[in-house]
């Protein structure tokens, strides 16, 4: 579009959407059975950008109440400003949990509206490094019966040729380190020697308990082993990930940059989330750190608002493709992406190249 002065940002909409899981489902601290969804869509200039963050319904009145009123009227391609504003918006409730999974949403909205302003993908509005992202199945739950998993993983690496799986570990806050073990065997035994094995333990296990189990995943081929430790307990990390060959990650919990540049120097690879991160811009400016400390960056959670940025920066590992966010973005979204052989292309249509399906999922719609 030509240059003819700022883009005004409308009246945004917000909406939170409860759906059920298709089993139950946990991991090493914590069992749910339905997960939220919480879609803004901002419009200005005639085009509409679609953001999300997994956050509770409340997350809801907090957008309409404190960063609405901030971002209406803003320049929608002034983005670093925007997401200023929103941060010092929050100043004083505070810029983690619910706030900056709100700010995240609106940020990830913005990028999209851009984009579409402009009728560009995403990815070329940011610069791409990379033609392809590679992706690994994200699943595993430990409530899972062993037929269960081997469905799931079966699926990924033989049905749609995805090289490299996770799965969750560290049952009942480490209490079930021996089903833990049988399970990742299983895990191996079905994707086979060839495929990558990572692991997932939630920050369930203390630093010498996940010491000992760490030396035991190697032997059945795991070079990836998440928050072993609770992902706060940075000095653990570190000395988990000194003992043991397989890479240590954590991150994907983090809210801001100040986390992240603790968190660095106690990881092989750095995690983000861009709908808990601040977004696309939160997300990019964790990985330019993580490059940096000369780390790679992977993409946990909601891989749909991943793969156009996670295709622009040249250290990047891969995408999460987490079975709960696939199952949902599928449902809610055109415009969803296709892992078979364990790689997406960001090149679908405009901004990130997706749309709500709006009055296909109101039965879903708690707010």
């Amino acid at each position: 579009m030509p240059d003819s002065g700022p883009v005004r940002v409308e009246a945004p909409a917000v909406s939170a959407y409860t759906i059920p899981a298709d089993a139950p489902e946990a991991d090493g601290t914590f069992a749910w059975d339905a997960t939220t969804i919480v879609v803004v869509e901002v419009t200005g200039g005639g085009a509409t950008g679609t953001g999300w963050t997994y956050a509770p319904a409340a997350t809801v009145g907090l957008v309409k109440e404190v960063l609405f009123p901030v971002l209406g009227g803003r320049d929608a391609f002034a983005i670093p400003a925007a997401h200023d504003a929103l941060v010092k918006a929050v100043r004083d409730t505070g810029p983690q949990g619910l706030a900056c999974r709100a700010i995240s949403a609106l940020d990830i909205a913005l990028w999209d509206l851009k984009a579409r302003l402009l009728e560009v993908p995403l990815v070329r509005l940011v610069g791409a490094a990379r033609d392809e992202v590679p992706v690994y199945g994200s699943g595993g739950f430990t409530t899972y019966h062993d037929t269960h998993l081997a469905a799931q993983l079966n699926g990924w690496v033989h049905g749609q040729s995805i090289p490299r799986v996770k799965i969750k570990i560290g049952e009942s806050w480490g209490r079930a380190a021996a089903r833990d073990v049988a399970r990742v065997r299983t895990a191996r035994e079905v994707v086979g020697r060839q495929a990558e094995l990572y692991v997932d333990a939630g920050g369930a296990y203390t630093r010498k308990q996940a010491v000992r189990i760490g030396r035991v995943l190697a032997e059945h081929g795991v070079g990836w082993f998440e928050e072993p430790v609770a992902a706060d307990d940075l000095h653990g990390l570190g000395l988990v990930r000194d003992a043991l060959v397989s890479d240590v990650v954590a991150g994907g919990r983090g809210s801001d940059l100040p986390y992240f540049t603790r968190t660095v120097p106690s990881v092989d690879c750095l995690q983000a989330d861009a709908t808990r991160c601040g977004g696309l811009t939160g997300w990019l400016r964790a990985a330019a750190l993580a490059e940096a400390h000369g780390l790679e960056i992977s993409a946990r959670g909601a891989p749909h608002a991943h793969v156009a940025v996670a295709a622009c920066v040249p250290n990047l590992r891969h995408v999460e493709w987490f079975h709960d966010h696939v199952r949902i973005e599928s449902m809610f979204f055109d415009g969803a992406l296709d892992p078979t052989g364990g790689t997406v292309r960001p090149d679908g249509g405009t901004g990130h190249g997706l749309l709500l399906r709006t009055s296909d999922v109101q039965e879903y719609r708690v707010a």
